[in-house]
């Protein structure tokens, strides 16, 4: 009698990040979820990761780890690289060794935000900060190490673990009765249970077909629609209020400012749209409009608040 088949092992890297947190849930019904933090698999330490990947000999390696502290990336370069750009790259030789299939997560910051309208994957990237040049230094080198590999360019990704913007808003709201928030700069906040969603549906989509198989590449995943982090922090706070959270500021507290109004040591692009329309044609997925993922984020954040967490 033959041998029950042992199910397909999925090696999830950046298991304490806000990505990291979603995923395992998302994938739980693909196979078998080894999903392993910092301590684990140290992407700082790019050559450790070889005998991390060796180990467990997963059939998709998942990174939602990467070094995302924009501005003091710019004055630890060498770090930024080793994590976003030497881990990948032994990540995508180790996984074509495999003949396992790679996912990896990008971002918009790869772009310099000049163009009028969305970005899309044809767009050539022009980094601002050390932070994008390292993002899209890892994106090279995953293509040319590896064949099966799917790469996610995201932006303002929410959830409700980690640090974020939404969860910042919601704590100074607390504590002062006015914010300051830049209203020139134009992006989608995109929620990590939607990037994990749609991870799931095109890595099972993708687990099998062959390394010439076109869809494999670089995508652009955040949810549909645009506002401002002005805009942002104005729907989450009275949102926020709605749901009764005690906030001293409410969205008509929330002042407009230009960037150049809040400088900082690295570059924002001004326009962090994603065009969306290649991976909704190669996958059918549906990406809701953003506020439905705030909201979602918001109901879970509501239930730690209730329970007298910080937010």
């Amino acid at each position: 009698m033959a041998g029950k088949e042992e199910p397909r092992r999925i090696l999830v890297l950046g298991a304490n990040g806000q990505l990291g947190q979603a995923l395992p849930h998302a994938l739980s019904g693909l196979g078998q979820v080894i999903s392993l933090d910092h301590s684990q698999a140290d992407l700082s330490a790019p050559e450790s990761l070889r005998a991390v990947v060796r180990e467990h000999r997963p059939q998709a390696i998942v990174n939602a780890a990467a070094y995302t502290a924009v501005d003091r990336a710019e004055k630890e370069p060498d770090l930024a690289h080793a994590v976003n750009c030497v881990a990948p790259g032994v990540l995508a030789e180790e996984a074509e060794a495999l003949g396992a299939t790679l996912v990896h997560y990008s971002t918009d910051y790869v772009f310099d935000g000049r163009k009028d309208a969305p970005y899309d994957e044809l767009d050539a990237p022009n980094p601002l900060s050390v932070y994008g040049h390292s993002k899209l230094a890892g994106e090279r080198v995953i293509a040319e190490a590896s064949r099966r590999y799917l790469v996610f360019r995201t932006s303002w990704v929410v959830g409700t673990h980690g640090n974020n913007f939404l969860k910042t808003m919601l704590r100074l709201a607390t504590e002062r009765e006015s914010l300051r928030v830049v209203a020139d700069q134009y992006g989608a906040p995109t929620s990590a249970d939607l990037i994990a969603g749609v991870t799931s549906r095109t890595l099972q989509a993708m687990w099998s077909a062959p390394g010439t198989d076109h869809r494999w590449g670089v995508y652009h995943l955040a949810a549909s629609g645009e506002t401002t982090w002005h805009g942002y922090a104005r729907y989450a706070i009275g949102r926020g209020r709605e749901l009764g959270m005690l906030l001293k500021a409410g969205p008509d507290d929330v002042a407009a400012i230009a960037s150049a109004d809040y400088p900082t040591p690295a570059a924002r692009p001004t326009n962090s749209r994603l065009d969306t329309r290649k991976l909704r044609s190669a996958f059918a997925v549906e990406l809701p409009e953003w506020r439905r993922g705030v909201n979602h984020v918001l109901d879970q954040l509501l239930v730690e608040y209730q329970r007298g967490h910080a937010l």
